[in-house]
């Protein structure tokens, strides 16, 4: 009898996700597959007004960079320098083919997307495209892609606006020359029990291989292999997470009883763990490639009546989910794209206060779990954020993790990747993007372990102060917004208060008096931007902010002209949203607490500064707050200021932010 594993992987198409276009430059290109066997790779490029372009690579060639993860699964990082630039500011045709070898005796052939994703194309054309900005005058820009939302996929809206762009001359907007992805691209944390399964599935029909788990009780699943045996172990993953013991004090003030959570999702009954897992989750995340080739789902039959229902619940999500998948290839073929990590992409409250590292970092099995979703971020989207940078200082360690997991070799290279420092990026565009890292590089509170730490610590800004220095406009990428939602940050705060800063998830900027002040004297410094766009998600709403200085800089540059603008710009989720009502009710409670003329402006930290909400068009008389996911679009003049400001919501909606000089918040 034939093996289904091997019949499965014998249909599998030679790429599995991508091509994702990532950094690129009129004179380099930075292009990341997932592919099935790696081989000579060929790149065509047909700039108009010029000669075509064939350049074509051995698989030893130093310009493709090549991971092996199992058997059926290769990443490869196309890293090109030409030494004849491109030209700006116009669609350049391309075709990406590998060349696959076939059995002994039939030779081999160049496979394009013709062979390998039939619908990569925009309608009209034969090739996919790239365009390299002189100036960036369109970005879209989301967070939170939450697959089991009920929510539609804002990315499916973002592949409609650029089919609009480039086939209808009067199109809303035009067309990106960057999306900016800016947190929780993928939930490591909290999968659901039908994309477990495919996860499961595909890390067998890959041959990815095996890993054990260390810290986890004698009798339960303590291996990839076990828990795929074990069905998944569905909705009872949480079981064999890490908790600490009754004697240790990290949350006591947090959770009562003996059981204590060190992953504190709310939603971790299907967190991954192994690598793999997180390796297969992020092809099935960005490609329909491998669904394709999964078992037809079934439920286990060992699930209780409660997690049936939910089960049940989540299949046609997931089926929504599925069913866009072409168009985001799609998109991601055409748009560079750049991708900065949050909380979901390695585990809710990730580094929120030193309590909560002390016990994270301290167990066997949630460094782990920690270090296998840094290095599958570091693989599946660092990579493309710092070409050159990543491959220098982590190859080797990606070399040794995905070869040999669970080994020593794998330990170090978590070691390794958790000390790490080089993740948040600068892009040389025009105005140029700088993306920070919210995460790894935090500033923890002195005065109780259990209070939020900075979201950057005091080296992090001064590092983005001298990268700011003598800039003209800046597009800065913030997972979480510099300037909040004051009467939500005002909840966060108290929960902080009483020692039950998890409850709330209070990470914001202005938490931490030494990350406040830090970001506050940098938009105040005389030699930083004039104009600052924050993209920013993370809250699962969006908003807009102007923000102007009123003292400091502003008082001794007014004369010259060179009073900084400041524009907080919130996109999310992709997909994932809060419930309607309760928003409305924040929403409101903001505009009373935080009105022009309330005392309550004086006790923020923004005091110092004059806050315009702008109004989503379309929305009930008075909403600051837009509760509509989809993709954030932001239109630039030639000086690095919005022009207009919009949210396209994933159900077709247009929703511009209009500026209005009748509401002003000073806080």
């Amino acid at each position: 009898m034939s093996d289904p594993k091997s019949q499965k992987s014998d249909v599998l198409p030679t790429v599995l996700a991508g091509p994702i276009i990532r950094r690129i430059q009129s004179d380099r290109l930075a292009i990341w597959l997932a592919v099935r066997v790696q081989g000579p790779v060929r790149l065509e490029l047909f700039p108009p007004e010029m000669d075509a372009r064939s350049i074509e690579l051995d698989p030893t060639a130093p310009e493709l960079l090549w991971l092996r993860a199992g058997e059926q699964l290769s990443y490869l990082l196309v890293d090109l320098v030409l030494s004849d630039p491109l030209p700006e500011e116009v669609l350049i045709p391309y075709r990406l083919s590998l060349f696959v070898e076939k059995p002994v005796g039939d030779g081999g052939r160049w496979e394009d997307h013709t062979h390998w994703a039939k619908d990569l194309c925009y309608p009209g054309r034969d090739l996919p495209f790239i365009r390299i900005p002189k100036k960036v005058s369109s970005v879209m820009h989301g967070s939170c892609r939450k697959p089991h939302s009920s929510c539609a996929d804002g990315l499916v809206a973002a592949d409609r606006a650029v089919e609009q762009a480039i086939s209808d001359n009067e199109a809303q907007h035009p067309m990106p020359e960057l999306l900016v992805l800016s947190g929780d691209q993928v939930y490591v944390d909290d999968a659901a029990g039908p994309m477990v399964q495919a996860i499961t599935a595909l890390v067998d029909v890959l041959g990815l291989p095996d890993e054990n788990l260390p810290g986890i009780e004698h009798g339960a699943p303590a291996s990839g292999t076990a828990l795929r045996d074990a069905g998944g172990f569905l909705y009872k993953r949480d079981q064999l997470l890490p908790k600490i013991d009754q004697n240790a004090s990290v949350f006591d003030v947090m959770f009562g009883g003996t059981q204590k959570p060190i992953f504190t999702s709310l939603h971790a009954r299907n967190h991954l763990m192994t690598l793999a897992e997180m390796l297969a989750m992020y092809l099935l995340v960005w490609s329909p490639a491998c669904w394709a080739v999964l078992p037809e789902r079934k439920a286990p039959g060992d699930l209780s009546d409660k997690d049936q229902r939910m089960y049940d619940r989540e299949v046609p999500d997931i089926d929504e989910f599925v069913s866009g998948l072409a168009n985001v290839r799609r998109l991601l073929a055409h748009i560079p794209t750049a991708m900065i990590f949050d909380d979901h992409d390695v585990t809710d409250d990730w580094n929120l206060s030193l309590a909560w590292e002390e016990a994270a970092y301290g167990h066997p099995l949630a460094r782990r779990v920690i270090g296998n979703a840094l290095i599958a971020y570091g693989i599946n989207q660092g990579w493309g954020n710092r070409p050159k940078t990543i491959r220098e200082d982590l190859k080797t360690v990606f070399e040794a993790a995905l070869q040999r997991p669970g080994s020593e070799d794998h330990e170090a290279a978590i070691d390794h990747i958790l000390d790490y420092e080089k993740w948040d990026f600068e892009w040389p565009t025009d105005p140029p993007l700088i993306a920070l890292d919210t995460r790894t590089r935090r500033w923890r509170s002195e005065r109780n372990s259990h209070f939020p730490s900075g979201l950057l610590d005091w080296e992090a800004a001064t590092e983005l102060q001298a990268r700011l220095r003598n800039k003209d406009a800046v597009l800065l990428v913030s997972a979480a917004p510099i300037f909040g939602v004051k009467l939500i940050e005002s909840v966060q705060k108290l929960f902080t208060l009483l020692g039950k800063p998890l409850m709330v998830d209070a990470e914001y900027w202005m938490a931490h008096p030494g990350t406040a002040s830090a970001i506050l004297n940098i938009f105040q410094h005389r030699n930083t931007p004039k104009h600052f766009v924050i993209l920013s998600g993370d809250v699962h709403y969006s908003f807009v902010y102007d923000v102007e200085l009123r003292n400091g800089r502003q008082s001794r540059t007014r004369q010259s002209g060179q009073n900084p603008e400041i524009w907080q710009i919130c996109s999310s989720g992709i997909k994932n949203k809060w419930p309607d009502r309760l928003l409305a009710v924040l929403d409101h409670g903001n505009r009373w607490a935080f009105a022009p003329r309330s005392p309550l402006n004086w006790l923020t930290k923004r005091r110092g500064m004059r806050i315009i909400p702008r109004k989503p068009e379309g929305t009930p008389h008075g909403r600051r707050i837009l509760n509509a996911p989809g993709i954030g679009l932001v239109e630039l003049s030639d000086d690095g200021a919005p022009v207009r400001i919009s949210q396209l919501a994933s159900t077709g909606e247009i929703y511009n932010f209009e500026r209005r000089e009748d509401e002003v918040h000073y806080g």
